[in-house]
């Protein structure tokens, strides 16, 4: 029997068996691609924030009044050299972005994270040195002793009760300003407060205040918390004046009630 002979020369069906098993391929290398492109992230994590996300997010909600580059406009003051502390302890509190313009920033309900915060206050304080956000070290009031809170408490009357009460229950200023409780607040937003000075509040850096004494400044805050009304019936913890209405009116309406008895049984 003869050998079929070869020619060499390929099947008609291999071309278009190789083009199909190539779109094949081809597809399923897209499909694969896409799923992995899909299962990351569509934004940077939170976790991972630089400085360059927190200039995104600050032109973003805050330019219109502090300025492109936080240089300030007639609107909002400039932010160079504010420090990461005041971003913090304006943003985190909800002061900012204000709701509407008034003579004094109302604290609410964040509109930013945390994260998105520090990446804020990382761009600002690229800008310019400015008060850094408190350590752990410095919030924790855990170490400060019964002397501590004594010391905080005499620190606060000189310092802070004049505009705050001594209660910390806060206290009305000039022009619609007022000075706003501290019952309840972080730690770390009182530690900021005052080395930053913000509303109408004056700055008290270490060389006025030692970074120890805030810290007993702010036990002794947190001791009001546990303990309110220590000396008897707050009265609203409004200091002298009701106070001093309490006393005209009970204590000298009594005496005079008094007065009226006594010099009525003669009769």
């Amino acid at each position: 029997m003869a050998s079929r002979k070869k020619t060499g020369r390929r099947h008609p069906l291999a071309s278009a068996a190789l083009l199909i098993i190539g779109l094949v391929a081809a597809g399923g290398a897209s499909v694969a691609v896409g799923s992995v492109a899909n299962a990351e992230p569509a934004t940077t994590p939170h976790s991972q924030l630089t400085a360059a996300d927190g200039e995104a997010i600050f032109r973003a909600n805050c330019a219109s009044c502090h300025g492109l580059n936080a240089e300030g406009t007639e609107n909002g003051v400039s932010l160079i050299g504010v420090g990461a502390a005041s971003v913090n302890f304006q943003v985190m509190t909800g002061r900012m972005p204000m709701a509407m313009q008034g003579p004094q920033a109302l604290e609410r309900e964040p509109m930013f994270t945390q994260e998105q915060s520090d990446a804020m206050g990382d761009y600002i304080a690229s800008l310019a040195p400015g008060p850094d956000r408190p350590s752990e070290e410095m919030l924790d009031t855990s170490v400060v002793d019964a002397e501590g809170i004594a010391s905080g408490g005499a620190l606060f009357r000189i310092n802070c009760a004049m505009c705050h009460n001594v209660a910390g229950a806060g206290g009305a200023l000039t022009e619609g300003k007022f000075a706003p409780p501290l019952g309840g607040v972080a730690p770390e937003h009182i530690y900021e407060a005052m080395i930053t000075g913000p509303q109408n509040m004056p700055v008290f850096n270490d060389a006025n205040i030692s970074p120890e004494q805030k810290r007993e400044i702010i036990a002794y805050l947190h001791y009001l918390d546990e303990n309110p009304s220590v000396g008897g019936f707050d009265l609203g913890n409004l200091g002298p004046v009701s106070e001093g209405l309490f006393i005209w009116i009970f204590g000298l309406g009594g005496i005079v009630a008094i007065t009226v008895w006594l010099t009525s049984k003669p009769n």
